[in-house]
């Protein structure tokens, strides 16, 4: 397969839906277990490169965790937005470098389409199969080890909840104009998962009337809670819920909204490249993240987990409790670069 050098998402998903990747079986992947003989292999390659667009502290802390208790592995991360995840991997297989050993992202699209273009290692750790089936790849090349939904909030010492926008069409409240930050989805997959499924749900015509809000366009969906944390806004029109709550916890001046018109759901996909460097260190880090120890992890740092054993703190709000909206990861890489172009055209970046 050749790979050109500027690749496009409409590249991607075309050449994925043209190959067929050869599986053992569409029933059930093959649960694959930590051995004695896996860890020393681990710790003989010394070292794991993981690209990630999950939370940057968040990744740390899973990061840090993970050299605690495989000290003889090195874990070099990589964190950046789930675009320029993309960007990057695909750069490095176009000439032919091969640093990545293990991807996570926000825009499950991206690891759909490297499945369908044979660039992912076919691997299912055994800890990712007591979630449901919708959590794991049918066929065996990726989990979602967790998710997080796309949500307005507020800062509480300048807006009262009484006050607080309810809704996601009260964000359009006049009053509400040039006092809003929100990411970017040209940037964050977790944002061009909530714009996507909030455009289907509500229509172009609330980005519209939105992009006329003198908002403050950010990047990450981590960057919103924190700006207005800070009281540079007093309203986050979108951001990642697992990086407010994690605020929250740590005494920043946060409210979360979970608006009754529908929460984007953001699973956060997680697979092994094809030729990674380090395989070994690949299959056990896998391992680590889908754990309870990795899972319950995430869960502290306002994660949202499929495993059945993670305890959530108290006073989350479950999701059950939600109208939740889904994206379709095929039709969203289809239409993403429609998604930027309408983004751009209503709040011009």
């Amino acid at each position: 397969m050749m790979i050109p050098a500027a690749p496009t998402r409409r590249w991607l998903l075309g050449s994925a839906m043209a190959m067929a990747v050869p599986v053992r079986s569409r029933a059930q992947p093959m649960a694959e277990r930590i051995t004695p003989t896996l860890i020393a292999a681990a710790i003989k390659e010394g070292k794991v490169s993981h690209y990630t667009s999950d939370d940057l502290v968040q990744a740390t802390a899973m990061a840090k965790a993970f050299e605690a208790k495989y000290p003889g592995i090195k874990f070099q991360l990589e964190r950046t937005g789930a675009e320029r995840v993309y960007q990057r991997v695909m750069q490095e297989y176009a000439a032919n470098v091969h640093v990545a050993d293990v991807v996570s992202s926000a825009d499950l699209s991206f690891i759909v389409a490297w499945k369908g273009q044979g660039l992912l290692t076919r691997y299912m750790p055994e800890e990712a199969m007591g979630g449901p089936a919708e959590a794991r790849d049918r066929d065996g090349f990726y989990l979602t080890d967790n998710f997080t939904l796309v949500v307005p909030g507020y800062n509480t010492r300048q807006v009262s909840a009484e006050q607080a926008p309810k809704t996601w069409m009260e964000l359009l409240d006049p009053k509400w104009k040039g006092k809003m930050a929100k990411g970017h989805p040209g940037y964050s997959g977790t944002i061009m998962n909530g714009t996507y499924a909030l455009a289907n749900a509500l229509g172009w015509d609330y980005f519209e009337k939105l992009g006329k809000q003198g908002v403050m366009q950010l990047q990450s969906a981590g960057d919103p809670p924190q700006r207005v944390a800070q009281g540079e806004r007093a309203v986050m029109a979108d951001c990642s819920e697992n990086t407010a709550i994690r605020l929250i916890g740590n005494g920043a001046p946060l409210g979360i909204v979970y608006p009754p018109e529908g929460i984007p759901v953001v699973p956060i996909g997680t697979a092994i490249m094809a030729k990674p460097a380090n395989p070994n260190a690949a299959r056990l880090l896998v391992h680590f993240l889908s754990s309870r120890e990795g899972q319950q992890l995430r869960a502290e740092y306002g994660s949202r987990t499929f495993h059945p054993d993670v305890t959530m703190s108290a006073g989350r709000k479950p999701t059950a409790a939600m109208k939740l909206l889904f994206n379709d990861p095929v039709a969203l890489a289809r239409d993403a670069e429609m998604v930027k172009k309408q983004y751009t055209r209503y709040f011009g970046t």
